[in-house]
């Protein structure tokens, strides 16, 4: 495209690959051409290795939309280079690119020439409804060497893949991996849009990393975070000496709870950024789908503001109408452009038709977290069983919603921080139940309608919550209790992928029937899941501390054999439970005219076949 082209696509919002036009590029040699935008900028000169950081050698021409620069460098791969402003008025502040693709470690606060980029490849497109299950990692502090720094790009590689695969999940989820100077963040305030972090390594090192996942048959999403940035003053704030990518009023400029600036999605330009953002990530690394996160931050001018702090849209309600438009067309993006890829919402809200398509009036997301089921399962199963009858409705309340969006269920890095405990030591009673329980719970999401996401150190139970400063305590396996609990994920893993009844109709009640939904007094669930010609596996829990003896509970006439039980001894369990094959017998219960009768292990759950 022409200069002209390109602006004019840029200004509009719609340009999707201004990556290939601003920040740096190679021009053959050693000659490099930079282009940056700063409408509000007097001067501007790329400083770097290359020119000794001498504000005169490489002072930038404005372009023909009177708002952007281009200067032209002899350089090398792997110079370090930044942007030096003069504002309006005479200040001269030094901003790292916002489209380098590399940034300096360990400062993060300059840019790093990187123009050796090739297309990595894509999986072909799968059909039809498919097990989704996703192991969501912390790529700096999944593992830790001794001395306590990084595993690299390449190290991941050669452990972290076959981890996974071996596991048996069928995607992984990387928090943040772009670039980002302070690791307490966990990635979430971004500095570099298009860098993946130098911490790790290089960008055909991240690149091969998630070659390698896809050669183990494993898709690969990345969380992305367009609804805020730091205020680091080498990176986007104030870019060019006054608010530009944040909007520049003083009731939608910052998140003061988290202590960043907002985007400002009215601005073609800032559109035009983060779009590009996704896309590279998409087209370049052939990253599989995209995680974005605090789109509720998105989506509402009060969220985390008090009365009089902000001021409602040209309909008089609190709706974001730019933002909620900007996640449209980036939806729209995806889907036409990458069709196989997958866009989640990390949405707490009852926003309606998040995942419905844009044509239809939806934001157009493939899938959103169910936060609310998070919160009310887990505030369940941190009760005592003693006192569960009273919070019967918070372990049943989610199917009430179920089928209003698509849903991932999250029991994510968020639920074992902030002294919130680890998913096992949630749990109450002895330390034999303890691990039961968490048994208990990841049998119970399994069944429940939805796709799964499971942050590392769950399959192992760890105690400890997650520390971002270290590696998840992997030394755990030599104890038998933590070994049988990651034995027992990995065959949770292998039935959920084996038996479509546990993900091929998960929007429609022809999927999903209740047996047993309200028997407060024992604790005790029931229910069905269907496949889509009708095959059925039956899931029975028992959250009670007690042995439920001679249960009985209807059900459809037939022989049914069970398949898994969490309270075997190869997980950790009693073994209790010897019968595998049980027959219905016609005596009417629970509004059916068969019944089954069986004893169900205390704190447990099975699944069982239908067997024709």
């Amino acid at each position: 495209m022409t200069e002209r082209e390109n602006l004019i696509l840029f200004h509009k919002g719609c340009h999707a690959e201004a990556y290939n036009y601003f920040g740096c590029h190679s021009l053959g040699g050693d000659d490099y051409v930079f282009r940056v935008w700063a409408p509000h900028a007097v001067s501007v000169s790329v400083v770097g290795d290359f020119n000794s950081w001498d504000k005169c050698a490489c002072v930038m021409d404005r372009l023909s939309d009177g708002e952007s620069f281009e200067g032209r460098a002899r350089a090398t791969e792997g110079d370090k280079y930044s942007f030096l402003i003069t504002t309006f008025e005479g200040r001269e502040i030094l901003k790292c690119d916002p489209y380098a693709f590399r940034s300096d470690f360990p400062k993060s606060k300059y840019s790093v020439i990187c123009t050796d980029l090739t297309d990595n490849y894509w999986l072909p497109a799968e059909t039809g409804e498919r097990p989704v299950n996703i192991f969501e990692v912390n790529l700096l502090s999944w593992k830790r060497h001794k001395d306590g720094s990084y595993y690299s790009f390449a190290e991941l590689e050669r452990t972290l893949v076959p981890y996974v695969r071996n596991m048996g999940y069928t995607h992984v989820e990387f928090m943040p991996v772009t670039e980002y100077p302070y690791d307490g963040s966990w990635g979430y305030q971004v500095t570099g849009y298009f860098s993946v972090t130098a911490r790790l390594g290089s960008p055909k090192e991240f690149a091969s990393l998630v070659t390698a996942f896809h050669n183990n048959g494993i898709r690969v999403i990345m969380d992305w975070v367009p609804a805020h940035f730091p205020k680091d003053d080498f990176a986007l704030y104030e870019f060019d000496g006054q608010p530009l990518y944040e909007c520049p009023l003083w009731d939608d400029m910052e998140h003061s709870g988290w202590g960043t600036r907002k985007f400002d999605f009215s601005r073609g330009g800032v559109s035009s950024f983060l779009l590009s953002s996704a896309h590279y990530f998409l087209k370049k690394f052939a990253i599989d789908g995209l995680r974005v996160d605090a789109v509720a931050a998105m989506l509402y001018l009060d969220y985390d503001k008090n009365f009089g702090e902000w001021t409602p849209n040209i309909y008089g309600d609190n709706r974001n109408l730019e933002a909620i438009e900007f996640i449209k067309k980036f939806n729209t993006l995806v889907k036409e452009d990458f069709g196989s890829a997958i866009t989640v919402a990390e949405e707490s809200t009852a926003y309606p038709k998040v995942t419905a398509p844009v044509n239809e009036g939806g934001l157009g997301f493939d899938y959103k977290w169910n936060m609310g089921w998070m919160n009310d399962v887990l505030f369940y199963c941190r009760q005592d069983p003693l006192y569960r009858h009273y919070h019967h409705q918070k372990i049943t309340f989610s199917m009430m919603y179920s089928f209003n969006e698509r849903y991932v269920l999250p029991l994510s890095h968020d639920e074992v921080v902030h002294v919130k405990g680890s998913i096992v030591n949630k749990m109450p009673g002895s330390y034999e139940d303890k691990f039961a329980s968490e048994r208990l719970l990841l049998g119970f999401m399994y069944a429940h309608p939805g796709k799964k996401l499971n942050f590392m150190g769950y399959e192992i139970a760890q105690f400890a919550e997650w520390d971002y400063r270290k590696g998840i305590d992997y030394f755990l396996k030599e104890y038998e209790k933590h070994r049988k609990m990651r034995v027992y994920v990995k065959a949770l893993n292998k039935i959920y992928r084996n038996f479509k009844q546990l993900y091929e109709v998960e929007n429609d009640w022809k999927g999903f029937e209740w047996l047993v939904v309200d028997d407060v007094i024992n604790n005790v669930l029931a229910f069905n899941r269907y496949d889509n010609e009708g095959n059925c596996l039956l899931a029975v829990f028992n959250f009670s501390g007690i042995e439920q003896r001679n249960y009985r509970f209807g059900q459809h006439a037939g022989k049914y054999r069970r398949v898994f039980c969490s309270d075997d001894t190869a997980y950790g369990g009693d073994g209790t439970l010897k019968k595998r094959v049980f027959n219905t017998k016609k005596r009417g219960s629970h509004g059916k005219e068969y019944s089954l009768t069986m004893d169900i292990p205390k704190l447990s759950c099975l699944y069982f076949i239908k067997e024709k």
